[in-house]
């Protein structure tokens, strides 16, 4: 056993023995159905403390010679895989953390260190192969393969530090790509390449690098969807298993959002909750908030409107495609959000080519990082927000206009109801911006609230809907926003829909709040009317 050849399980060992694992040995049967075949270079890129490491890991204990791994692979989903025993120890593992190698090397000699390295621990092992003689890597496993038919598995965690790191070094960074292009593009004897990062493969003109990779990222991770964070299911077991609440869980960490699994959960901080019985900025709190600051600042037309958008609880559509996978080619708008999108402060529906933020903790980061200066007027609408919460809850409809008024005032230069210059804005447009302020106005309602913008009713969407979660005792809120209309005509809107039978689950009071926005009315352009709508009568549990 090796440091960077054949590793061994002990990694492995040590998560399976965590107070809290969750099976995803699943992905190793993905993996089978591409090792040895022409779609065997695999890019998997998630956000930092999403599990790539872990993942990596358990490739390692799997398919690493001499582990002898089936008892501890035993009970797990890729036991009953008919491929298990086909693969199982059955290649040599090269398993590089590039993160070591960038902070031990000197500077400029990554590559030259790596492979000083590695070579190393091959002639310890292969040494009648090889002999002393010095030998780049991709030569050394070329000659290993021709003397003994083995294939390589290469493993390499933390693949983009590189260009994360040493953002202003091209040079060095072109030499790392071209490395690893000869190490691993058209080379039979590696019957597997698997990377992960946060950032996809970096382009460089027209073409990639390592375009010979199939990048599964936070845009799209196609089949490894379930193995990106924790599903439903399986945060429902964790929160049964350690009695926490779901909603609340869900709420705090859910979020991502795929093609086929909508609800993924961000795994270390579901695990952080569970472990230490309490709801709390786990993820996030890895990181300084500057980090976000630094992108959220970037004088780009259209992006502060659009991240004001995503804070009152909206979303914007994002070209993720002109992104150039770094962290200083920025050229529009949206490759801030994808970048964003990338590094998890940001969910994305691919579907629809949209980016939200995703969840409580999130939010919270980015109220960080606005509260250091340049987003004065946002910080004065949320400040505000407990008030505003306070008067509609009780019932005061002229205090929640006159509250509507001037937040509106605030955000006025970012988030505008029309143009009085050109008329750009469409009436739906003038709507979705006024769902955006109140999302903004109510921010504080996220505390006791889950917000859902546009929920779904059968008859229509409800615009703005606050679910008290099951342990506050508040009532749910249903608003209807109007522009140019009339706010009792909001309030008809409800009751005619029947919005409220869309509660699914809510058993207790709700508010029906009627919003509308006059063009011409002066100083006091909002109206509102504020009703109270029979209980509920389904039950929530909660758990």
């Amino acid at each position: 056993m090796g440091i960077y050849l054949n590793p061994g399980n002990e990694g492995f060992k040590e998560a399976v023995r965590s107070k809290i694992y969750v099976d995803k040995t699943g992905l190793i049967g993905c993996v089978n159905e591409l090792i040895g075949t022409l779609d065997k270079y695999i890019c998997v890129s998630r956000p930092r403390r999403f599990g790539k490491s872990m993942a990596l890991q358990m490739l390692a204990a799997y398919y690493g010679r001499g582990c002898d791994s089936e008892e501890l692979f035993a009970g797990f989903q890729i036991a009953d895989d008919p491929s298990f025993r086909e693969h199982l120890n059955q290649y040599d593992v090269i398993y590089l953390n590039m993160q070591q190698f960038l902070i031990e090397a000197e500077p400029g000699k990554v590559t030259e260190y790596l492979e000083q390295e590695v070579c190393q621990e091959l002639r310890d092992e292969y040494g009648g192969i090889l002999g002393e003689q010095n030998r780049r890597l991709a030569a050394a496993l070329r000659r290993i393969y021709a003397a003994t038919g083995r294939c390589f598995v290469v493993l390499i965690d933390e693949w983009d530090c590189v260009m994360r790191e040493r953002q202003e070094a091209e040079g060095l960074q072109k030499q790392y790509l071209d490395f690893l292009r000869n190490l691993l593009k058209d080379q039979v004897c590696v019957a597997l390449a698997y990377m992960t990062g946060i950032l996809p493969v970096k382009k460089y003109g027209l073409h990639s690098a390592l375009n010979m990779f199939f990048e599964y990222s936070m845009t799209n991770q196609f089949v490894l969807e379930e193995y990106t964070g924790f599903t439903e299911d399986e945060v429902k077991g964790l929160c049964g298993r350690f009695d926490m609440n779901y909603n609340e869980t869900g709420s705090w960490y859910d979020g991502y959002c795929f093609r086929k699994f909508r609800h993924i959960y961000n795994p270390r901080s579901v695990v952080s909750a569970m472990t230490f019985q309490s709801f709390s900025n786990y993820w996030t709190s890895t990181e300084t908030y500057e980090a976000l600051k630094i992108y959220m600042d970037m004088d780009f037309d259209g992006l502060r409107a659009d991240i004001v958008q995503m804070l009152g609880g909206g979303r914007v559509g994002v070209n993720t495609r002109s992104f150039q996978n770094d962290m200083r080619t920025f050229e529009t708008k949206d490759d801030v959000l994808t970048l964003l999108i990338h590094l998890g402060y940001l969910g994305y529906d691919s579907e629809k080519r949209e980016a939200f933020i995703p969840n409580k903790e999130i939010i919270e980061e980015f109220e960080n990082a606005m509260s250091v200066g340049g987003w004065a007027e946002v910080m004065r609408v949320l400040k505000a927000s407990d008030q505003l919460l306070a008067d509609t809850l009780r019932g005061d409809a002229d205090a929640v206009a006159e509250g509507l008024d001037q937040a509106h005032m605030e955000v006025a230069s970012i988030l505008s109801y029309n143009d009085e210059n050109s008329g750009f804005l469409t009436d739906e447009s003038a709507v979705r911006n006024l769902a955006a302020l109140i999302g903004l106005a109510y921010y504080s309602a996220r505390r006791d609230y889950r917000v859902i913008r546009e929920l779904p009713t059968g008859r229509g969407f409800a615009d703005v809907v606050f679910l008290p979660l099951p342990s506050v005792g508040k009532p749910a809120i249903v608003v209807e926003l109007k522009y140019n209309k009339s706010a009792e005509g909001a309030i008809r809107q409800i009751k005619d829909r029947q919005y409220t039978k869309a509660l699914e689950g809510y058993a207790g009071e709700i508010l029906l709040v009627g919003v509308n926005y006059e063009k011409d009315g002066g100083e006091k352009r909002h109206q509102c009317v504020i009703e109270r709508a029979a209980y509920g009568n389904l039950s929530e549990s909660g758990k």
